[in-house]
């Protein structure tokens, strides 16, 4: 048999590749979940052009102090601070529950303030270790006024449109009759110094 040497090689015919291509990438692109993150939810504060000056004079005694600087080393109350979290939480509960007992402590949980401040420096990591802890502190005293377990604490208050949930909350956080909350979570998160500084 003799070869014909003028004829072609055989080819696939690739003019709806890239139709496929298409239609693969869409499918996916409709198919796909894409994870849905949450952040820290923290109220940012207001425009600064459209904030008015004032001068609020605080009490030191209704200020609980926490300082990060930018080796994440922590300074409560101007003391060193290398306890377990454990301890920083029992330390917050016990100055906003002072109700004036203590003369260095606050004069009540309406007027206590945790303030927490860190250096630029500070890792995000020792940041929101400190800013658990000051939430857990609120949260424990909360559920314990409301008579549920920290747990059962943090899943009520993902779900306050359920009346029970909401009556729970209430309870916890102290509110009044006049709409006022006796156990507000007053958390003071200062802007960081410069490294070092």
């Amino acid at each position: 048999m003799a070869r014909n040497k003028g004829r072609e090689n055989p080819e696939i015919n690739s003019s709806s590749m890239a139709d496929i291509a298409f239609l693969l990438l869409i499918f996916f692109l409709v198919t796909t979940t894409i994870a849905n993150d949450k952040g820290l939810l923290i109220p940012l504060p207001p425009d600064p052009d459209q904030m008015e000056d004032i001068d609020i004079k605080i009490p030191e005694r209704n200020l609980f102090k926490i300082q990060i600087n930018s080796a994440d080393k922590m300074l409560v109350e101007g003391e060193p601070f290398t306890a377990d979290p454990k301890e920083l939480k029992q330390m917050i509960k016990d100055f906003v529950n002072n109700n004036g007992r203590d003369p260095e402590s606050s004069d009540s949980p309406k007027k206590a303030i945790v303030s927490l401040k860190t250096d630029r420096g500070t890792t995000q990591a020792k940041f929101i270790e400190a800013l658990d802890n000051i939430q857990a502190a609120y949260y424990e005293m909360y559920a314990v006024r409301a008579g549920v377990s920290t747990q059962e604490w943090r899943k009520l208050i993902d779900n306050l449109k359920e009346p029970d949930n909401k009556r729970k909350y209430d309870i916890g956080r102290g509110l009044t009759p006049d709409g006022e909350i006796e156990y507000p979570m007053q958390i003071s998160i200062a802007e960081p110094t410069k490294i070092g500084g």
